[in-house]
C-alpha cells in the first residue's frame, strides 16, 4: 500500500502546487475514506504533513518578501494557545476513541463545506478587497484584537479537521486586510500554517494517534507533486480547477458530516 499512499500524495502535492490549496481538505477525506483510516489519525498524520511541506513554501515567500510577520504574529497569538486548549479538552473530555472519531468525522465535513465556500466565492473576496483598498486607508478593519480572535477560530477548526489553514485562513486575511497584496496575503497564510499545524501535529503525536510510516509514504509522493504543480500552473485555468474542487469539497464534506 506505501506506492498507493505515495501516489496520492503526488496528486495531492500537484493540486496544491497549482491552486495553493488541498493539503488537508483533500488528503484528510482521501486517508479516511479510500484507504479507511481511522479519522483521528488521518487529521493527526495529516497536520504533520502540512506542517513539513508547508515549509518549503513560508521559506520561498520569506525570500520574495512575502510575508506579514506582524500578522503572522497575531494570527499564532490567536491559534497556537486555541490548538493548545483544544487538543487537551478533547483527549481529557473524549478519550473513547470512538465518540473522538465521530466527532472528528463531523468536524471535518463542516470544514470542508466552508472551505469550498471559500474557494468559490475567492473571485468575488478580491474585487470586494480591492474596492475596499481603494477607499482609502481607513478601509481595513483589521485589528490586533480582530486577528487574534479569528486566528483561535482558525486554530480550533485546523486541530479538530486538519483542514481550513489554506484556503480559510486566505479568507481571513483578505476580510481583515482588504489593502494587502494578494501575493502576501498568501504568502502570510502559508508562513502562519507552519506554526498552527505542527502544533497541532505534535499534539496528537503526544496522543499517539500519528501514522509515521504513513506520513513518510506521503511525503514521497507530494513533494515532487508540488513541484510539477507549481510548474504547471502557469498553463492549467485554475479557475476552472478550483471550481471543480470546491464541487467535490462540498460532496465528500456533505458525507462526512452526515
Amino acid at each position: 500500500m506505501d506506492w498507493l499512499y505515495s501516489l496520492s500524495g503526488f496528486l495531492v502535492g500537484l493540486v496544491i502546487g497549482v491552486t495553493g490549496v488541498g493539503g488537508g481538505s483533500l488528503m484528510t477525506p482521501l486517508l479516511v475514506l479510500v484507504f479507511g483510516v481511522a479519522p483521528v489519525t488521518a487529521v493527526g498524520t495529516d497536520l504533520l504533513f502540512a506542517a513539513l511541506t508547508k515549509t518549503g513554501g513560508a521559506w520561498a515567500h520569506t525570500r520574495r518578501g512575502n510575508v506579514a510577520w506582524k500578522i503572522v504574529g497575531w494570527l499564532a497569538a490567536g491559534s497556537v494557545p486555541a490548538s493548545t486548549v483544544t487538543l487537551v479538552l478533547l483527549h481529557l473530555f473524549v478519550p473513547d476513541p470512538g465518540k473522538l472519531s465521530a466527532i472528528v468525522s463531523v468536524a471535518l465535513g463542516f470544514a470542508l463545506i466552508l472551505t469550498a465556500g471559500a474557494l468559490l466565492f475567492r473571485e468575488r473576496l478580491h474585487l470586494w478587497a480591492a474596492r475596499r483598498a481603494a477607499s482609502g486607508p481607513h478601509s481595513a478593519i483589521g485589528s490586533p484584537q480582530r486577528t487574534v480572535a479569528l486566528g483561535a477560530v482558525l486554530g480550533v477548526l485546523v486541530t479538530v479537521s486538519s483542514v481550513g489553514a489554506g484556503a480559510l485562513g486566505v479568507t481571513v486575511l483578505f476580510f481583515l486586510y482588504p489593502g494587502l497584496a494578494v501575493a502576501r496575503i498568501v504568502g502570510t497564510d502559508i508562513a502562519h500554517a507552519v506554526p498552527l499545524t505542527l502544533v497541532a501535529g505534535l499534539g496528537h503525536a503526544a496522543a499517539g494517534v500519528v501514522d509515521w510510516k504513513l506520513l513518510v509514504a506521503l511525503l514521497i509522493g507530494s513533494l515532487p507533486g508540488i513541484w510539477f504543480g507549481s510548474a504547471l500552473g502557469q498553463k492549467i485555468p485554475e479557475r476552472m480547477l478550483r471550481g471543480a474542487l470546491a464541487a467535490m469539497l462540498i460532496l465528500i464534506g456533505g458525507k462526512l458530516a452526515l
